[in-house]
């Protein structure tokens, strides 16, 4: 249809894939990332250590941070098992060196626990502090939650 209309001005079947594919991820420049020729490439060690001094970084900074292109930062951190949530990069399945780094984090205001035993032991007292009332709203509001999750096709959202 694009080339009936535009016809050798037309854009690609694969340029279309991946411009859809950029915008999915929420890059929306359209200009080429990648110039040709074999992509500068890095190690995962490089990507984890960026991750471990600031797991709120977006792709598009550890793209620049790692001198490579935004979709081969989001190849990396899947095959890495890592997936975004509140904002952090963490790992689907944690692993003994994940629990250590989650431990480490800041996670309240002043906030840094130096094992996972001293990290459960203050979410297990933070959810003693909550009222009924607060995890029964909270509940309430999962059918409208999930809704947002299925329509956005399991991606992070607001």
């Amino acid at each position: 249809m694009l080339s009936e209309t535009y016809g050798d001005a037309a854009l690609s079947e694969r340029t279309c894939r991946e411009w859809f594919q950029r915008f999915k991820n929420g890059d929306f420049d359209v200009e080429d990332k990648h110039g040709g020729g074999r992509e500068k490439t890095f190690k995962d060690e490089q990507l984890e250590a960026l991750l471990d001094e600031d797991s709120c970084q977006t792709q598009e900074e550890l793209a620049e941070l790692l001198g490579v292109s935004q979709q081969a930062i989001s190849k990396r951190l899947k095959a890495l098992g890592m997936i975004q949530k509140e904002g952090n990069w963490v790992p689907y399945e944690l692993k003994p060196r994940d629990i250590e780094r989650l431990a480490s984090q800041k996670w309240s205001k002043n906030q840094h626990f130096q094992s996972f035993e001293e990290l459960e032991k203050w979410i297990a007292s933070w959810i003693a502090s909550k009222e009924d009332s607060f995890f029964r709203a909270g509940i309430r509001k999962l059918p409208e939650r999930w809704e947002k999750v299925v329509a956005s096709d399991g991606q992070y959202f607001e």
